[in-house]
């Protein structure tokens, strides 16, 4: 086998594997881990290696050889969500509604967050049932029509710490109550932020209340305590809630790629680590700022953000809900086309990619045609790998 592949164009220097097979170890001694994120570690660390099994692209016209690995596919993985995001665009395509769509962000505040972390499937669950409450109580009560929600989960800052917050695209406007007519929303605002807010903030309480009173946080240190949960609910009465909503968009195709980026975004992509050694890793935050880690700290942060097996992060409200897609989504999208004067500036959603397969999307998406030879530009020809191979996974030395 040569061994003088050429790197393929934008292939990131220091990959996030690369911290994980080197310095995991070291991070279990220190943390203790639960089964979800001792098995994303394990996902992120195998991904395209050998040890995942895979096949030989071939050149027959210049010998090139190069191995092609399989990909874990796990969702914490930064280097298998490019195609699972372009599926999903062409899967949502059909569904969204041809109008303006809001941005939303609803935000826990800072004194639950040890709780979510306790309890991550209990907390988030009540977030997005509140938030999507918040935001449909409030369409039947000021526009008296039913909205179309999609809400996006997302735990991290850009310096990896825990934040749990809801990402929400929500119709600007929605189907009367008689459903005979579009009502559409005010172009300045969706509702009151103060609203939202206080809305929020009592139905969150609301449902923490009732998981305390069954039981569902007495192993919960701080709650050993008889009135710690009192004092709890107390402040975050008075704490800020936060909540806004961002301008509409007014194309459907932006509302798609700008949704499917949220989807699909890990914690931490490998394009932003600009510096791995063995003491520290330096990544990219916000406005050409850099933060720097010791490795263990890093990982801790990551896996702060793996979510519990089989949690949906993504889910839809209203006439975006799955129950709602033959009769009021269908009803919704006549009233919209049907309107005079159409929607302004709401364009078809773009062709999608769904029966392409997985190295013709990629080609649409990186220009990256993996199915020619990267040197001479010949079409490839797949083999199976050599038996000489490892299946074991990659030796820490391989480690950046």
């Amino acid at each position: 086998m040569t061994s003088s592949c050429p790197a393929y164009p934008g292939r990131p220097r220091f990959e996030v594997a690369d911290i994980v097979r080197r310095h995991r170890h070291e991070l279990q001694r220190q943390v203790r881990l639960n089964v979800c994120q001792r098995r994303a570690l394990s996902a992120i660390a195998l991904c395209r290696t050998a040890a995942l099994g895979g096949h030989l692209d071939v050149c027959p016209r210049c010998g090139l050889e190069h191995p092609v690995y399989h990909s874990c596919r796990n969702r914490h993985c930064p280097k298998c969500q490019h195609q699972a995001q372009e599926q999903w665009i062409a899967a949502r395509a059909e569904r969204l509604l041809p109008t303006r769509h809001w941005h939303v962000v609803l935000t826990l505040p800072g004194r639950l967050r040890p709780l979510a972390q306790c309890f991550p499937r209990l907390v988030f669950n009540a977030l997005f049932h509140a938030a999507s409450e918040t935001l449909l109580e409030l369409g039947h009560s000021r526009l008296h029509a039913e909205l179309g929600v999609t809400m996006v989960l997302h735990t991290w800052t850009r310096q990896l710490h825990f934040h749990p917050h809801v990402h929400a695209l929500v119709t600007a406007g929605g189907v009367s109550e008689d459903r005979q007519h579009w009502v559409p929303t005010s172009r300045k605002y969706l509702f009151p932020a103060k609203v939202m807010r206080q809305l929020l903030r009592g139905k969150m309480l609301d449902a923490l209340r009732r998981m305390h009173a069954q039981g569902k946080f007495d192993a919960f240190g701080d709650f050993k305590d008889p009135e710690a949960f009192d004092r709890l609910m107390s402040r975050l009465a008075r704490c800020p809630w936060v909540v806004y909503a961002k301008r509409p968009f007014r194309r459907v195709d932006h509302v798609l790629s700008y949704l499917g980026r949220y989807t699909h975004r890990v914690a931490i992509a490998n394009s932003r680590l600009v510096n791995v050694t063995n003491e520290a890793v330096t990544f990219r935050t916000k406005n050409g700022q850099t933060t720097t880690l010791p490795p263990v700290e890093f990982l801790r942060r990551l896996t702060l953000h793996v979510l519990p097996d089989r949690f949906h992060k993504v889910r839809h409200f209203g006439l975006y809900a799955s129950y709602h897609v033959k009769r009021s989504l269908a009803a919704a999208r006549e009233l919209l086309t049907s309107q005079s004067p159409p929607a302004p500036s709401v364009s078809p959603p773009p062709a999608t990619a769904a029966s392409l397969d997985w190295a013709e999307r990629l080609r649409l998406l990186t220009g990256r045609d993996v199915t020619r030879c990267p040197r001479c530009g010949a079409q490839l020809v797949k083999r199976p790998l050599p038996p000489t191979a490892s299946r074991a996974p990659p030796p820490q030395s391989q480690a950046a």
